[in-house]
């Protein structure tokens, strides 16, 4: 301590404790290896003496940066930002189980302009691991950068003979039963709204042509590439029921904005759903039990997901090489189908 009596780091408080300066770094950190009558002494002398270990020297010592890097990589996609609904609640479940683990969260959205954009990421000394909500067109970048840097984890899908680690649902499932639900609604002629150039929505078209080539309607399936912003996906839409000489009477959306931007461009044309038009989302985001009609979908479960993505990766800081993980889909049925 100074000549006033103030304490200017671990060592004085240690020596005003009685503890090695050891003890006093692992109480201020809430150690439960100390004593919790020991730890409760400790806390309330800093308290009195005002003082706050320099955490970033800390983490210096100890090689941890105390952040973990949330990425949105948008090779196909630029024109999504992070108010997109599907972000924001994802983005709020991985905030909630970063902080519980006492980590900060350094989020970027990506817009890839060369293949070193995750290298610089993962070799910034900024994060002690990253996770990447979406795997957009980069799957080549990702895997490479997962051969040399473990904790690395994605949402999106589980692809074979990838090595990367990921979370996300059952993709091909939760298109074959959107369809299926369509077929059993009597639907015939189908249209996908989804640009398949993201290994997800790729994913759910497989299913849903799985499914109609099960019930031998293969044939009868048109596509739309759709882009998950209300602002291209509404135009689009609008302009494809304007040009097309058959509304089909079932359509299966490759996420909720998508399909919240067929029930507007369906309504403008005059077209009733489900009168006319049955209609299917993916995602089950809090907005689609508030559209007219509400929108039937098919539930990914967020909340779950950002649990695993914090759950593997933490596992992986600590070296370990964990399995991806597939999450079952749920059809919820609204009044859209």
């Amino acid at each position: 301590m100074d000549g006033q009596g103030r304490v200017r780091n671990i060592t004085d408080l240690a020596r005003l404790a009685g503890v090695s300066p050891g003890t006093v770094s692992r109480a201020l950190a809430d150690s439960h290896l100390i004593a919790k009558k020991t730890r409760e002494k400790i806390q309330q002398l800093a308290r009195e003496h005002d003082f706050r270990p320099n955490v970033m020297a800390r983490n210096l010592r100890i090689k941890r940066a105390g952040a973990i890097g949330v990425l949105i990589p948008l090779g196909h996609e630029t024109g999504q930002h992070i108010s997109d609904p599907f972000f924001m609640t994802m983005l709020g479940h991985l905030a909630d189980a970063l902080t519980e683990r006492g980590h900060d969260l350094l989020l970027s959205r990506v817009i890839p302009k060369d293949p070193d954009w995750l290298n610089r990421v993962v070799d910034s000394g900024r994060v002690d691991g990253v996770i990447l909500i979406g795997q957009s067109d980069q799957i080549d970048v990702i895997e490479k950068v997962a051969s040399r840097y473990l904790p690395l984890v994605a949402w999106g899908a589980n692809l074979p003979g990838k090595n990367h680690c990921s979370v996300g649902s059952d993709n091909r499932k939760g298109g074959e039963i959107a369809a299926q639900h369509l077929i059993d609604r009597g639907c015939r002629n189908f249209a996908f709204f989804g640009d398949p150039v993201a290994p997800e929505i790729a994913e759910r078209l497989e299913g849903c042509r799985a499914a109609l080539s099960s019930a031998g309607l293969g044939d009868n399936l048109s596509i739309l590439p759709a882009h998950l912003t209300a602002e291209t996906a509404h135009p689009a839409i609008s302009k494809w029921l304007d040009d097309t000489q058959s509304i089909p009477n079932g359509i299966i959306a490759a996420s909720d904005v998508i399909a919240m931007s067929a029930l507007r461009a369906l309504a403008e044309h005059g077209v009733k759903v489900p009168g006319q038009v049955h209609v299917v989302g993916y995602d089950d985001l809090p907005f689609a039990n508030q559209t007219v009609p509400t929108l039937s979908t098919v539930k990914q479960d967020l909340a779950a997901g950002a649990g695993h993505l914090v759950d593997l990766l933490f596992r992986r800081i600590a070296g370990e090489a964990t399995r991806s993980v597939v999450l079952k889909p749920e059809l919820v049925i609204r009044q859209s189908s």
